[in-house]
């Protein structure tokens, strides 16, 4: 990496940091892209040679978090591992990467479920990045018996989805605390999974 693209690097970062920190703290309306220049200690033109808008910080954030979260499951995954140990460190490592500033995993995870039309190519996109994770470690699981070979990867990956959704909003609500979490997605992830496993033709 050239001096200038690490300089460039940095800002993003600084730009994403001072974000973070001051949506958590007085919101997302009451943060102007001048305060984020001034906090990431550079000039306001540089915030918008990145991010045209706050939504773009969003944005940038999501894609931040998933390439993180990308790192971590190559550097932690075991390709031999169960489905539900795979999934539970797949929506784990989110979870703790997304929940770190409550604030701003509330605008990620809205971004996320809800983009405005203007931003769904891009949400999809980012989808397409999210599948590309998830179908080949489904797939292995359909070679290894794990899981039926006529259900859609689309359609088994909506299945996790939509019950990490659900622990997100549970957390968010306060109906279960952080130490809840894992046990209470584990749980979920098991009886979808038997739901998903092949039938037992001897029976």
């Amino acid at each position: 990496m050239s001096v200038r693209e690490a300089k460039k690097k940095k800002n993003k970062q600084a730009i994403l940091d001072a974000a973070i920190s001051l949506f958590s703290a007085n919101g997302y309306e009451n943060t102007s892209i001048e305060h984020i220049a001034k906090i990431a200690g550079v000039g306001k033109g540089t915030v918008y040679s990145y991010f045209q808008t706050k939504k773009d910080i969003i944005k940038g954030f999501c894609e931040y978090e998933l390439e993180k979260i990308h790192l971590e499951l190559v550097k932690r995954s075991d390709q031999d591992a169960s489905i539900l140990e795979q999934m539970l460190t797949i929506y784990m490592t989110e979870f703790h990467h997304v929940t770190q500033n409550r604030e701003f995993g509330r605008l990620y995870m809205r971004e996320s479920v809800f983009p405005c039309d203007s931003d769904v190519q891009s949400s999809q996109e980012t989808d397409d990045k999210y599948f590309q994770i998830l179908f080949p470690i489904l797939q292995k699981g359909q070679e290894r018996g794990e899981l039926r070979k006529d259900i859609e990867l689309l359609h088994m990956t909506a299945h996790f989805y939509s019950l990490y959704i659900l622990i997100m909003s549970a957390w968010y609500t306060g109906r279960i605390s952080t130490e809840e979490v894992e046990p209470a997605m584990e749980l979920l992830f098991r009886q979808v999974l038997e739901g998903l496993q092949p039938k037992n033709e001897t029976h």
